[in-house]
């Protein structure tokens, strides 16, 4: 069973690094997404999606290697894997995985021009260690398929601020020397 979370940014640049934490935590085995994207709120009133996957991409890729594979049994393999990629590709832009691109268009829709909103569709996770490396960085929670408490402590994890701040902030200055100073030798 995978979990829905919608965090708000106030710029897309801001929703972008989110991201990228999320798939470097992922590469840490902390976590596993099944989909992260962004919906960017555009001055005109538009939403734009930006995708993790890109699907026709995907497709073009995968029906080019299966029809370059049955191009080469039937002794024609350029027009096998023409024809492999054309079909892949319009097989990938019918095909839609993670995140419903009309629910994020309907959601980011309550967003101020400029907001960003990241959809991440999480599968697994490792909870404590994920929410201290999110720790004070930010946005608002839009929605969630978490239950109350594990919302809560997303929530306070990213308006905790006081871990933004270096260690050295936080202490007392360090005592001045005073008199001439040793020499060296």
């Amino acid at each position: 069973m995978s979990d829905l979370v919608v965090i708000v940014y106030p710029t897309e640049a801001r929703a972008e690094e989110m991201r990228q934490k999320l798939i470097g935590l992922q590469k840490e085995y902390l976590i596993e997404i099944g989909d992260a994207a962004i919906a960017v709120m555009h001055e005109d009133g538009k939403v734009k999606l930006n995708q993790l996957l890109n699907t026709t991409a995907l497709g073009a890729v995968s029906g080019s290697f299966w029809g370059l594979l049955i191009g080469a049994i039937f002794l024609m393999p350029l027009f096998g894997a023409a024809l492999g990629a054309a079909s892949g590709a319009l097989g990938g832009a019918l095909t839609d995985y993670g995140i419903d691109d009309k629910f994020m268009k309907d959601l980011a829709g309550s967003l101020q021009p400029g907001n960003a909103a990241l959809f991440v569709l999480v599968k697994k996770v490792t909870g404590d260690k994920v929410l201290e490396a999110i720790r004070g960085t930010g946005g608002t929670v839009l929605k969630t398929s978490l239950d109350r408490s594990q919302e809560q402590k997303l929530r306070d994890a990213l308006a905790d601020a006081h871990a933004t701040m270096p260690p050295a902030a936080n202490a007392a200055p360090a005592p001045q020397g005073t008199g001439a100073p040793s020499p060296v030798g």
